[in-house]
């Protein structure tokens, strides 16, 4: 199927997606049912990953303190529900043309409560919610950083990422091996509230991949003015900070470190960080 898989990667691709990385379904073993992807598809045999960038520009009245609602249209809002869903419908729609049946998934918190009762025995109820983060690293896209956030080696923590359950047994894509995050702590040092703390760190084991990870307050981050906003698909959801403080000082710092391939005449911060409490 390698054949195969370079088309669809390569039709996705034409159809706006910055990023694509396959999962084979025996990557998820090991997963609660309720974060399970043959929950939701039983015959599914390979996971899809699709990301589309957030473009820099996008947080930019974010970092100058200006503009705000632009991030939450381009770089959430829209860019979930508009582009990204497009993406996703006719990679599925490339799939089963060829035969194979594909489920589309947003990526919704996965926080979210249980909607409805059980329909059968030993099967969690409705609404099981994936972790498109988690799927992305087992799909080789990246690691989840320090604070928490995804990274990518091509733009950092400037992505998001919808799936697709398949029947075609695709080609995975091997597991990141270098790492990204080095825990410089710019995250740490910039976040006004002390929500990330380091004395409770948590290695995380994903596929063999190590990480460590900070315990973060979400709580303090559901307070932060200086970027993070609240989730828009449930209230019980981590709120959204890829436009915080803390996400643009550790993509300042990869930038300036030379850790990521994706590069730029100029660097992001050219001013003193702002923040308020």
């Amino acid at each position: 199927m390698k054949e195969f898989t370079d088309e669809l990667k390569a039709f996705a691709r034409e159809r706006g997606a910055d990023l694509v990385g396959i999962a084979s379904i025996n990557r998820f073993e090991g997963l609660p049912q309720e974060r399970h992807p043959s929950i939701i598809f039983p015959e599914a045999k390979s996971v899809v990953v699709i990301g589309r960038r957030i473009t820099r520009g996008t947080l930019r009245g974010v970092e100058e303190g200006t503009q705000l609602n632009n991030y939450g249209l381009f770089g959430y809002s829209w860019l979930n529900d508009r582009f990204m869903a497009l993406t996703t419908y006719e990679t599925v729609e490339f799939l089963e043309n060829n035969g194979w049946e594909s489920v589309p998934l947003p990526s919704l918190p996965v926080q979210t409560p249980p909607m409805g009762i059980s329909v059968r025995e030993n099967q969690p109820p409705p609404n099981v919610m994936l972790d498109s983060d988690d799927a992305a690293v087992r799909a080789g896209l990246g690691e989840i950083g320090y604070c928490g956030i995804f990274l990518s080696p091509e733009f950092g923590h400037r992505q998001r990422f919808q799936l697709v359950l398949t029947d075609a047994e695709l080609e995975p894509d091997p597991i990141l091996a270098e790492p990204i995050c080095d825990r410089d702590m710019a995250c740490v040092e910039n976040c006004p509230l002390s929500a990330i703390s380091t004395e409770n760190d948590t290695e995380l084991n994903i596929c063999g991949k190590t990480m460590v990870v900070a315990e973060v307050d979400f709580s303090k981050c559901r307070e932060c003015k200086n970027g993070a906003r609240a989730n828009m698909y449930h209230s019980a959801g981590n709120p959204d900070r890829l436009a915080a403080v803390c996400a643009r000082s550790c993509m300042d710092y990869l930038e300036r470190a030379g850790k990521l391939t994706r590069t730029f005449h100029n660097p992001f911060r050219k001013r003193p960080v702002w923040t308020r409490r």
